[in-house]
């Protein structure tokens, strides 16, 4: 028996849940029952993620306490995975006593190695709310193509990037009155003091997913920079011990409420779990945007406060549906309650157990798809079996199921199909490595050829024989006996529906083990129906739904932007426009919307730094073409210098478009 610790990242209380959070937590949930239905010791472990600015503000708006926000989101978040049956053993918070405890004391153990530090940094600050600003909350007119209302970072119109004092007429989100730069003391984590130790630890066999080390080989190659983990008084944290006004960034304590969460329900376990104890095994579940903090910081913060590592850090993709980002003008931002209104949760986890394997891939929920696969996978294949074969049990041999599986060609290819050690064990393999959708495959194969086997035998034809009746109670027992089966590998993704099939099995809780125990001579109960098909009515409910819900909520922007003020032609003269082929596309981890490219201008290369992370992932944008504006300064910012600047349309976020020139262009050609 392993014994497991398995933790979901910790969602946001500052908001609803929507169905792109639900990816990981149901690969992590998918995961952990796995591992109890093969009988380890294994606890799933979460909780909210309490703190930081948002949250102060956002409750400061609803008029309530940081706390009664947190509680109210923290309680509808609860509701709404445990209705997607994603169970944790424990659902806490990071404002909670254990975390308090817990952040004090490794920040005085890193404090007390020499990890910590101070520097005087300047930042935006309001003078009316007396609160220093991130960026996010500083909002302008873009400098370069002069759109209103743009963010302190990046301009959503035009795709600029800079930094709040660049912003003409800026003003506070909070109160709207014009920042001042102020000087303030901060607390830095001193991550490249611990490279060695990172690099050791992130190239060990199995710890990280090969793309995941590969991003982390270009972060080291870049160099690791020290970590501001303090803010300034208001904020709603916890305050750094021996400081006035000074508080822990939401970034440090919010991993170590992974501990907290844990300690709260399993006390007496804490030390073995969390201690370098080489009998447990710890396990992280993440978005792919959040692999800087727990693959770097983290575990160094881990190592020198004296606890484990991680065994493995699995990071997932994001969520598309229909190939496209989710979008709110769309429809197809779709909250988790909206889809809980409609349609049956285990179906979004048969489906995201089909697309998901081991890999930092993005899964797409494509609609009609994933109507198509439902029904014919789980309606058509899985419940079919059952629902042709308990029918004759029932009206022929009082529900109870024949002394002996029938030998014959066909039940003897069934049996050294799926009781083979091979079998199972590939598709235990397949769920150990987290490749959801190669197991998927396996057990839609068994079920196919249970089918075939039912429609081969004709037990509706034969049971109009007598001398045929006690092999037709046979092929149904044998048939029956491979939909347990079926339903034991496929309780992980569907924990709801198995709990119905062992009631009508007539049994206790089927695990793993139970695999190669049939039910012989057993009474069963009636058969009731299982599941239902999801109707094109259903998709386009919810998916009206979704619209409506987004068409009450007022863009941040203007679609379309103010034309600009009148320029001659000598102006336009002066503006250089170039086609680039974009060679390297990357995340900027520290940054919400940037996307760092490596342009081929034909016979040179440029570093630009692009506001589009929103609208495009990396690996879309390799070796198109673009335009550039070719002869505009470099300008240094905090990530680095940016050479040049891309263009692009759209009002911004996720529906901004980089111009494509014809693929016979070239790069350095000159756009006339």
């Amino acid at each position: 028996m392993r014994n497991i610790l398995i933790t979901g990242a910790l969602p946001y209380a500052n908001g609803s849940l929507h169905l792109g959070h639900l990816v990981g937590y149901i690969q992590a949930d998918i995961w952990a029952r796995f591992q109890k239905l093969c009988g380890n010791q294994c606890y799933y472990i979460c909780g909210s993620d309490a703190h930081g600015t948002p949250i102060m503000l956002k409750a400061a708006q609803e008029g309530v306490k940081p706390e009664e926000l947190v509680a109210r989101i923290r309680e509808e978040q609860q509701q709404d995975f445990k209705e997607f049956f994603v169970d944790f053993d424990n659902f806490y918070t990071t404002h909670s006593p254990e975390n308090r405890e817990l952040a004090e004391a490794i920040y005085l153990q890193l404090k007390q190695a020499g990890l910590i530090s101070k520097k005087t940094i300047s930042q935006a600050f309001d003078p009316v709310k007396q609160l220093f600003l991130p960026d996010r909350y500083v909002k302008g007119t873009c400098p370069r193509c002069k759109a209103a209302d743009q963010y302190g970072d990046s301009c959503e119109v035009c795709g600029a990037t800079y930094s709040p004092t660049e912003l003409i007429d800026p003003k506070s989100v909070v109160s709207g009155a014009t920042p001042i730069q102020k000087e303030s003391e901060h607390f830095f984590f001193d991550l490249p003091q611990c490279e060695t130790l990172l690099k050791n630890w992130t190239t060990q066999k199995g710890t990280l997913q090969p793309e995941v080390a590969n991003k982390l080989e270009e972060w080291f190659k870049t160099g690791l920079q020290s970590w501001d983990i303090s803010r300034d008084a208001p904020y709603f944290g916890f305050e750094i011990p021996g400081e006035t006004n000074k508080y822990f960034y939401v970034w440090l304590d919010a991993p170590i409420g992974y501990m907290a969460s844990f300690k709260n329900k399993y006390p007496e376990l804490f030390d073995k779990f969390w201690g370098n104890d080489n009998d447990t095994e710890l396990y992280h579940f993440i978005g792919k945007d959040i692999i800087y903090f727990h693959a770097l910081f983290w575990p160094a913060i881990l190592h020198h406060a004296n606890y484990r590592k991680p065994t493995s850090i699995f990071a997932n993709g994001f969520l598309t549906v229909n190939g496209q980002k989710m979008s709110k003008s769309r429809g197809t931002f779709i909250k988790a309650r909206t889809y809980l209104k409609h349609l049956n949760p285990e179906y979004l986890r048969y489906y995201f157990a089909r697309k998901s394997n081991d890999g930092v891939v993005d899964v797409d929920l494509n609609l009609a798809d994933y109507r198509l696969r439902v029904n014919a996978d789980l309606v058509g294949k899985v419940v079919n079996i059952a629902s042709r074969t308990a029918r004759l049990l029932a009206e022929y041999f009082d529900n109870v199921t024949s002394d002996t599986l029938i030998d014959n060609q066909q039940a003897s290819m069934l049996h050294d199909l799926d009781s083979s050690d091979y079998f199972a064990q590939q598709i235990k393999d397949y769920y150990e490595q987290r490749q959801y959708n190669q197991a998927m495959t396996l057990i839609m194969l068994l079920a196919d050829k249970t089918n075939e086997y039912i429609n081969e035998q004709q037990p509706w034809k034969l049971v109009k024989d007598s001398a045929h009746k006690q092999q037709v109670q046979a092929i149904c027992s044998k048939a029956l006996d491979l939909f347990r089966r079926i339903i034991i590998y496929l309780k992980p993704i569907l924990p709801q529906t198995a709990k119905e099939v062992e009631k009508f099995l007539n049994t206790r809780d089927l695990t793993w083990h139970d695999l190669n125990k049939p039910l012989l001579q057993h009474k069963l109960n009636s058969f009731k129906p299982l599941l239902t098909r999801i109707e094109q009515q259903d998709i386009d409910a919810m998916t009206q739904e979704s619209q409506d819900t987004m068409a009450n909520v007022a863009p941040t922007t203007s679609p379309i932007a103010p034309i600009a003020p009148e320029i001659t032609i000598d102006d336009l003269a002066k503006v250089d426009l170039r086609v680039a082929k974009i060679i390297d596309a990357k995340a900027v981890p520290e940054a919400d919307k940037l996307l760092q490219l490596t342009l081929d201008l034909g016979d040179h290369q440029r570093n630009v730094f692009a506001g589009i992370k929103l609208a495009y992932k990396p690996e879309e944008l390799i070796g198109k073409l673009t335009l550039v504006v070719a002869n505009l300064a470099p300008r240094k910012m905090r990530f680095g210098m940016s050479e040049a600047m891309i263009l692009a349309a759209g009002p911004g976020g996720e529906d901004l478009w980089i111009f494509h020139p014809d693929s016979g262009a070239e790069p350095g050609m000159r756009a006339k």
